[in-house]
């Protein structure tokens, strides 16, 4: 594929992307699930009024200003509600996370990209995650999940562009690199998790030049003639620089996003104001239907077992006017349904676990039949490029998914966000690796898996965009109770 075509593919992705976040962007004039939190919170800060946060407040202040500006645009300005503290348009609070959200696919491509340097991987994973139905309905509402992951992502990002320069363009990239971790801890605290990942791979890449270096009685400097894949150029990064540009400069970030909101709630400092929010969190209740009907324990998340619908309503016809208040209609009246629900899109989650499990196979084969064979433990001067993409996907979603198991507070689907986002790179690679093999039935299997989860796209897409469904269009789409 050539580099013109790679750059169109991206164009391609991003447009599909966008569209499906601005269409019918104001269908619902009220607040949609979290929305009675975010948009309220993103508005308080334009007519300065304190609150409390139960998160740090970076999605917030976005929230606001996409407000600000949404307010000075001469168009979808109506209809209007004054749900949020002042008389807005639903366009006004959403806009912001629609255009941030339909970016997340492009992002998740450049990260391929630079792990990989293999243009059909990289488009691949930015069309799965275009063709995913939580990213879609969290992009479309004034949430905050879609800034953890697209500033964790950046960072990332930004580390693996750091790589490929030297010096002062290094120090630029890396500096960058921080910022964003720092922004995606400022949006919510799990956005730690994203630098986790980071760090374990940072020491896994240490770990294994240097015990190549003690087992082969090696210079640490010894190389080879083969060149270093992306992830081995880890080990151009020392400690000093990891502390600093991936410690400090992502605490300061953090430190810094709070000073707007401690000026204006002034009833906590900022130790206080901490204490605050995790003694809010620490009191939410356990995981079960008595706390939240749609809490969600994280081992129901790969599966996606149990999604959550953040808004319902009911008419008795296609031309009645929008619901958007009020209880649904008895259930022999409501005829037409209008579901928002939080769930991805099951073919790709489904085959995206699988191939989460096949990587993670493969990569214990790839490090188990060196030491059978040997009969000692052995290390390369250099592994593949594969292997270390394996490393990179399996470290960064454990990072992200495994830190949720010791949690006892209620929990939802969306806090998989993080974590799924490394589930859509494993099936690009799968399929990736499929559509270039000699075998035809391999080659088969790619195109059928990528025809299967654009197909779950178009079938779940009604319940991601809430557009209305007669009773028996939205049973067909609710496979399992636990679903509703």
């Amino acid at each position: 594929m050539t580099k013109n075509w790679f750059r169109i593919g991206l164009l391609a992705i991003f447009i599909f992307s966008f569209t499906l976040r601005f269409w019918g962007l104001n269908r619902f004039n009220t607040l949609v699930f979290d929305e009675v939190y975010f948009a309220k919170f993103g508005n308080n800060y334009l007519t300065h009024t304190p609150f409390f946060n139960a998160h740090p407040p970076l999605s917030q202040y976005i929230i606001g200003i996409g407000i600000w500006l949404g307010e000075h645009v001469p168009f979808w300005q109506q209809p209007v509600n004054g749900l949020t503290g002042s008389l807005l348009s639903p366009w006004n609070y959403r806009w912001i996370n629609a255009l941030t959200g339909s970016f997340i696919p492009v992002v998740v491509a450049a990260v391929a990209y630079q792990i990989s340097h293999r243009r059909t991987f990289a488009l691949l994973a930015g069309f799965f995650t275009a063709c995913d139905g939580l990213f879609l309905v969290e992009s479309r509402y004034a949430l905050n999940n879609i800034y953890i992951v697209i500033f964790g992502l950046l960072g990332q990002w930004f580390l693996l562009l750091a790589l490929e320069n030297q010096k002062q363009r290094r120090a630029l990239w890396l500096i960058a690199s921080g910022i964003g971790f720092g922004a995606s801890i400022g949006t919510k605290w799990n956005g730690l998790w994203f630098l986790l990942g980071t760090y374990l791979i940072w020491v896994t890449a240490w770990l294994l030049r240097l015990l190549h270096t003690y087992l082969n009685k090696q210079p640490i400097n010894k190389t080879d003639d083969k060149p270093l894949t992306p992830l081995e150029k880890l080990t151009e990064i020392n400690i000093l620089q990891m502390g600093f540009y991936l410690g400090i400069i992502p605490a300061l970030i953090y430190s810094l996003i709070w000073i707007p909101h401690l000026r204006l709630d002034t009833s906590y400092g900022f130790i206080e104001v901490h204490r605050q929010i995790l003694n809010f969190h620490l009191h939410m209740g356990g995981n079960t239907p008595d706390v939240h009907p749609y809490c969600a324990a994280w081992y129901k998340w790969p599966l996606m077992t149990r999604p959550m619908a953040y808004y319902y309503q009911t008419t008795r016809h296609f031309s009645d006017p929008l619901p958007v208040m009020g209880p649904n209609l008895p259930a022999a009246d409501g005829l037409v349904i209008y579901d928002v629900h939080a769930m991805g899109n099951p073919f790709l989650w489904w085959s995206g676990m699988g191939a989460m499990l096949f990587l993670a196979g493969w990569l214990l084969f790839k490090v188990v039949t060196p030491l059978i064979k040997n009969q000692r433990l052995s290390v390369p001067a250099t592994l593949s490029l594969d292997t270390w993409i394996a490393i990179f996907i399996i470290f960064n979603y454990a990072a992200n998914l495994l830190p949720w198991v010791k949690v006892t507070r209620c929990v939802f689907i969306y806090h998989y966000m993080c974590a799924v986002v490394y589930v859509f790179l494993a099936i690009a690679w799968f399929v990736d690796q499929s559509l270039r093999s000699y075998h035809k039935e391999l080659r088969a299997i790619g195109v059928t898996v990528s025809f299967l989860i654009l197909v779950g796209f178009i079938f779940w897409m009604p319940i991601y965009l809430g557009l209305p469904l007669t009773s028996e269009g939205y049973k067909l789409r609710m496979w399992f109770n636990t679903w509703i």
